[in-house]
């Protein structure tokens, strides 16, 4: 009976190392992932600055007033 009480003890502080290692794991995917599609709209923008046209520039100046709008409103 100890032994098996000392086994799954044993099993828990594994467990629980492990979950300790993970910790923060999600928020440093999701900043990943929020750099990647930032990095992207930046190359499309950068990318159609020499394009001209005014096709589709309302959608832009809409598209860039809501990024600026979010960005004003982040606090650190």
């Amino acid at each position: 009976m100890y032994r098996l009480l000392g086994a799954v003890h044993a099993r828990g502080l594994r467990a629980a190392a492990a979950l300790r290692r993970q910790r923060g794991q999600g928020t440093v995917e999701y900043v990943a992932l929020i750099l990647l599609v930032a990095l992207v709209m930046a190359g499309v923008v950068a990318a159609m600055q020499g394009f001209r046209t005014d096709e589709g520039k309302e959608l832009g100046d809409a598209i860039l007033a809501k990024i600026k709008s979010a960005v004003k409103k982040v606090e650190f």
